[in-house]
């Protein structure tokens, strides 16, 4: 991982843009010298280009920040400088065209879209935490927070190190990931805007009954995809306060069977 720039936002936030092979984001950790060592991260997902989400993104960081934690945020797949003509910017235009026109995406149209898109970013995100995992900074459990809801669908199953999601249900949902989300089984806090125009609301409520986890909580507000009330920011603040405070301390702990198990990152 090469770091390209940094700068304080404030005193309390510390910014470091980076680059690892075509993959680049943002990471934000406490601007304090004295910043704790080995302190969860969130992973902070998003559904569009890195620029125009910047400043929303820069808001949910403070927010980790101030639980204690690190925040970090890719440039998606297709989107940004990594756009071109691939699969993945074929399947967006032709849901764009087909969500324009008025009519309802078929699954094909869906899966052609959203399946490529989570099969590149998964992998980039997994080798993002590792090159992380180096700094001393992190070593704490990680969380994700965002959308793409099937990109947090599939980090969940096969990142042992994400254990726990705040899922944003703000974007199609192929039907592969119907079947794979009863493969979940972390804690999870799932966010829906009941009245969102992106988002297939039903398709969402089928998603949210398909994760096979013991602890799961749907919290649903009246309003489009960015009319978020406030309220629900704090609730899945306290969720990740709540799982991620408390899986670290079991990490650090010496005498904990999860902290010997973390030593060697898997």
């Amino acid at each position: 991982m090469q770091f390209l720039s940094e700068r304080r936002l404030d005193d309390t936030v510390l910014e470091r843009e980076f680059a690892l092979s075509d993959v680049s984001g943002y990471l934000w950790t406490p601007a304090s010298v004295s910043s704790p060592e080995h302190a969860p991260l969130i992973l902070l997902g998003h559904p569009g280009r890195l620029g125009p989400m910047y400043p929303r993104l820069v808001a949910r960081a403070r927010a980790a920040i101030g639980l204690g934690f690190g925040a970090a945020t890719i440039e998606l797949p297709g989107t940004g400088a990594r756009s071109g003509s691939g699969p993945i910017e074929q399947g967006r235009a032709a849901l764009q065209q087909t969500i324009k026109a008025g009519a309802r995406p078929t699954e094909e149209i869906i899966d052609s879209f959203i399946l490529p898109l989570a099969d590149q970013a998964v992998p980039e995100w997994r080798a993002v935490v590792d090159a992380l995992f180096e700094l001393p900074e992190f070593g704490g459990p990680v969380g994700y927070s965002g959308g793409v809801i099937a990109i947090g669908t599939r980090l969940a199953i096969v990142e042992p190190r994400v254990t726990a999601a705040g899922l944003f249900a703000g974007s199609y949902i192929p039907r592969t990931i119907l079947e794979e989300a009863r493969q979940v089984t972390i804690p999870l806090h799932v966010l829906l805007q009941w009245d969102d125009e992106g988002n297939d609301r039903q398709r969402a409520l089928e998603l949210f009954d398909a994760f096979g986890s013991k602890e799961k909580t749907l919290q649903a507000n009246l309003g489009g995809h960015t009319g978020v009330p406030q309220f629900a920011g704090d609730d899945a603040a306290r969720f990740f306060a709540r799982h991620l405070q408390t899986a670290d301390r079991r990490l650090r702990s010496p005498s904990s069977t999860a902290a010997e198990g973390h030593q060697t990152p898997r």
